[in-house]
This record gives C-alpha cells, sequence and structure tokens, in this order.
C-alpha cells in the first residue's frame, strides 16, 4: 500500500473515532504526516460540528432536538436507522464539512488550494463579467467526499441511503452560492461589472436542508425481493426505489417514533424536562406550538417556573452626585 493511501485512510478513522465518541475538538486530531492532511482532518471535524450545531437549532423546538448521539447512532453499523430524521443528519453533516472544507480554502489554509478562476473572463450576463475569487466548491466537495462517504461501509439499502443523503447535504452548499459583484467605470458609472460566486450563510443551508426534511420521500422496498436472499433481486428491488428519486431530495425508509418518551438504547430522550415557549416577542406560529407540541401531546403537563436573577448593572457614582447604569 502507498504511503499517501495509509495517510488518507489513517485519518478516515481518525475521523470515525471522533464522530462516535461525540468528541469534537480539533486538539484530539493526534497524527503525524504532511501538514495539509493534518489541516484537512480539522476542518472535517469542525464541519461536523457545525452541521450538528445547526441540526440543534432547526430542531430546537421539535420533539426530535438532534441529541449529541444523533450523528453516533446514524453511524454505528449495528444501531444505524434510517428515518426521515438521520436523513438530515447526514445531509447536514456533510454539508458542514464540505462548507468549512471551502471556506477554509478560500482563507488560503490550503497550499494546495485557491479561487476558482475556471470561469473569469466569460461574460457571464448583460453588463456583467466572471473574475475576482470564486469559492472553490468543487474543492470542497471532492475531500469532503474522501471523508465522510469513507465512514459509510455498509453495501445495503441503508448504506445507499445514507450516501444519497450525504449527496443532498453537498448539493445544498452549491444550490444555496450567492453571486456578488463589483462596479467598474469611469466615476462608479457601473458599466460592467465583475461577478463572482461566494458561499451563503450557513444558516440558509439549515433553512434549505429543513424544506427537504419536510418533503423528505420515503423508499417504499419490495420486502419479497429484499427476503429473497438472492443479491441480483436485492439490488434490482433498491435500483427501482431510487429510480424516480431526485438527486436533491431527502430519502428514508423507516417511520420515525413519536420520540415523546425516553428510549436510551436509541438515543432518545423524550421531551419531558425540556423547555417551550408560549408568550414572548417575535414568536413563529411553529414556536408558540411548541408547549402543545412538546407536553399536552405527549401526555405531559406545561409547568410554569420563575427564575430570579441578579446581574451586575456596571453601576458608576459620579461627582455630585448621580449614580449611572448600563
Amino acid at each position: 500500500m502507498k504511503r499517501s493511501t495509509f495517510l488518507i485512510l489513517s485519518i478516515i478513522r481518525v475521523y470515525g473515532v471522533i464522530l462516535h465518541a461525540a468528541a469534537w475538538s480539533v486538539n484530539n486530531f493526534l497524527m503525524t504526516g504532511p501538514k495539509a492532511y493534518l489541516t484537512y482532518s480539522s476542518s472535517v471535524a469542525a464541519g461536523a460540528h457545525s452541521g450538528m450545531e445547526e441540526c440543534k437549532f432547526q430542531f430546537g423546538w421539535e420533539r426530535w432536538n438532534c441529541p449529541e448521539s444523533a450523528l453516533q447512532l446514524s453511524t454505528h453499523n449495528r444501531l444505524r436507522s434510517a428515518t426521515r430524521e438521520t436523513s438530515f443528519v447526514h445531509a447536514i453533516s456533510s454539508a458542514g464539512v464540505m462548507y468549512t472544507l471551502t471556506r477554509n480554502c478560500s482563507m488560503g489554509d490550503f497550499e494546495s488550494c485557491g479561487c476558482d478562476d475556471s470561469r473569469n473572463g466569460r461574460v457571464g450576463g448583460r453588463g456583467w463579467v466572471w473574475g475576482g475569487c470564486s469559492d472553490n466548491v468543487d474543492f470542497g466537495e471532492r475531500i469532503s467526499k474522501l471523508f465522510v462517504d469513507a465512514l459509510e461501509t455498509g453495501h445495503d439499502t441503508r448504506a445507499l441511503i445514507n450516501l444519497h443523503n450525504n449527496e443532498v447535504g453537498r448539493l445544498a452548499v452549491k444550490a444555496t452560492m450567492k453571486r456578488a459583484c463589483k462596479c467598474h467605470g469611469v466615476s462608479g458609472s457601473c458599466s460592467i461589472q465583475t461577478c463572482w460566486l461566494q458561499l451563503a450563510e450557513f444558516r440558509e443551508i439549515g433553512n434549505y436542508l429543513k424544506i427537504k426534511y419536510d418533503q423528505a420521500h420515503k423508499l417504499e422496498m419490495d420486502k419479497r425481493r429484499m427476503r429473497a436472499g438472492n443479491s441480483a433481486d436485492s439490488r434490482g428491488a433498491t435500483a427501482e426505489a431510487f429510480h424516480h428519486v431526485h438527486a436533491t431530495e431527502l430519502v428514508f425508509l423507516e417511520d420515525s417514533p413519536d420520540y415523546c418518551t425516553r428510549n436510551a438504547s436509541l438515543g432518545h430522550h423524550g421531551t419531558e424536562g425540556r423547555e417551550c415557549l408560549q408568550t414572548g416577542k417575535n414568536l413563529s406560529q411553529w414556536e408558540k406550538r411548541s408547549c402543545r407540541r412538546l407536553c399536552t401531546e405527549c401526555g405531559l403537563r406545561v409547568e410554569e417556573r420563575r427564575t430570579e436573577v441578579v446581574a451586575s448593572c456596571n453601576c458608576k457614582f459620579h461627582w455630585c452626585c448621580t449614580v449611572r447604569c448600563e
């Protein structure tokens, strides 16, 4: 085995250990080898972390609130499920890894990566041309595939679903990119513009994938052919199930539980003890219904608690004779 191949596989194993142990700190990457690979692995860990943080934000007021174990359970061979929720976990974590690699490339963190100038000089539209420094998403996509897809070692339907949802996350990064432009011309006339593509805010990618989650497609498998024991029949049933699935569509295989009750073995914490919202400024209808969704519909009672918080107001005495506080 070539040394370069060994180093890549070593990094993938390290990444897998970090995911299963939920040890997100970059400092936990203890490895030797070329500086470039060390930098890639740090970005991969940071990207997976940002993906799961976005997952927590998107599901903050839902029964399933993207617990710490979500990514671990979705990649562990003995505990894998293929629900609507795990489809989102795979997509958002894959998007996070690709996003971070692309951003770090643009920031000049990698010696082997630079701007995407493949379009520069071409006419993009009326009054503008491609130029500047576009974010190199092709680089981010290529390296993220190397790390993230390698975690999926299975060859069954669940493995294909996970790989498909990983790709949905990467496509989301591309689909949300923005065109930024700079004006040129005499006295700021903007007679011509130079434009380039840049990453959107990661929150926008999270919002995009949350819509995909709401519209996710359940694969209906021919269970008789799957149980027949014939590998050709099994592959045929899987291929037929994927035939009408669009590349940007999240897919799942199993219905979700209600997530109301605790199930430690599956990493479901239940909703007892969770906070919910009833009143407040600028709340969406979804947030206002959180108490009903998390409590009453799960057979629980809403309990209101009032907490007194004592905080310093940074008061200062001014001569003479006033006290001013922030």
